[in-house]
């Protein structure tokens, strides 16, 4: 809580100032979109090696945003800090890379230092600048301009709005590549298993059996007791049915069971035909996890046998199983 009322909206007031303003610049932007940034886009469709992002201070910081961006969209990128690269890090770089350089004012000595080097080394370099007449701008293949920028700052000095139209720069060029490069749903996710939507996208029924290594089978001849004990075994409180053949017939659960015994005082020793569901709920292993858990949900189900193309059940899963994974 704040104490005094005024300076509250002082606060805000100055809040609400900085972020007009740096949305504004990043409309103003839009004015700058041009083709030499619709080059730069075919320059990187078209590099053989990788982007190496380079930036120092703020701008480094910046820099290693987009480099985990387009690492994550398909386009392959590594930061490269420029004081450890003029004392041999630039050996990460080859004739087929790209060099992205951040320098709002394009004369950060650290960044030139590097550029004799990359030039005997042959990679590109492209910049992204707020001063058009710089050394990096002038000695770039190809510069982005971010524009004449005011800071948000009212000293002028700490980097605000110049480091945000970098980063949304960075985020355009990045969203650019991956339309271009039709990068799907399933290949973030490929860069991502270990988020939900790897998960989502990578899972499959086969996971989830890989872990549970259930799978309760009583034959159709079967009584309830035996049922009963192979149902307690699993813990999954259903069982698959099958014939003569191993091909699954039905399922029965614990449900089933409590609503005949509601039925029937001597249960024991009765064989299962008349009691489990002939048409069974099915998953095949090749199914993603996710569509098992909507398929249970759907169904109001809690458990659901997994067949092989022979219609035998090779396994059990629980709706217990795909949550505890995290979807």
């Amino acid at each position: 809580m704040v104490g005094n009322a005024v300076t509250a909206i002082e606060h805000i007031t100055v809040m609400k100032e900085v972020l007009g303003e740096e949305a504004a610049a990043i409309l103003k932007l839009i004015d700058n979109v041009n083709e030499e940034m619709a080059m730069t886009i075919e320059m990187i469709l078209s590099c053989k090696g990788r982007v190496i992002v380079t930036g120092v201070g703020k701008s480094g910081i910046i820099g290693r945003k987009i480099t985990a961006t387009l690492s994550s969209t398909g386009t392959p990128a590594l930061f490269l800090h420029p004081s450890e690269g003029i004392h041999g890090d630039l050996g990460m770089v080859t004739k087929s890379d790209i060099v992205l350089a951040l320098s709002k004012s394009g004369e950060s000595d650290e960044i030139i230092h590097l550029i004799p080097s990359l030039k005997r080394i042959g990679a590109k370099l492209i910049a992204i600048v707020g001063n058009k007449c710089s050394t990096l701008a002038i000695k770039a293949d190809l510069f982005l301009w971010i524009g004449n920028v005011k800071e948000a700052c009212p000293l002028g000095l700490a980097p605000t709005t110049s480091t945000t139209l970098m980063l949304s720069l960075g985020d355009a060029i990045a969203i650019a590549l991956l339309k271009a490069r039709n990068f799907s749903p399933e290949d973030f996710a490929v860069y991502h298993p270990g988020g939900s939507l790897g998960k989502r996208l990578l899972f499959t029924v086969q996971t989830i059996m890989e872990i549970t290594r259930k799978n309760p089978v009583v034959c159709k001849s079967s009584t309830i007791k035996e049922v009963i004990f192979c149902m307690t075994e699993s813990g999954l409180g259903a069982a698959s049915i099958i014939n003569e053949n191993r091909k699954l017939v039905g399922i029965i659960t614990d449900g089933d069971i409590r609503r005949f015994l509601a039925l029937e005082l001597d249960f024991l020793d009765i064989t299962i035909e008349d009691i489990y569901n002939k048409n069974p709920i099915t998953i095949k292993q090749e199914a993603l996890a996710i569509e098992a858990l909507k398929m249970m949900e759907r169904k109001n189900i809690n458990v659901l046998p997994v067949v092989n193309d022979a219609d035998e059940p090779i396994a059990m899963i629980h709706l217990h199983d795909i949550t505890k994974i995290g979807f």
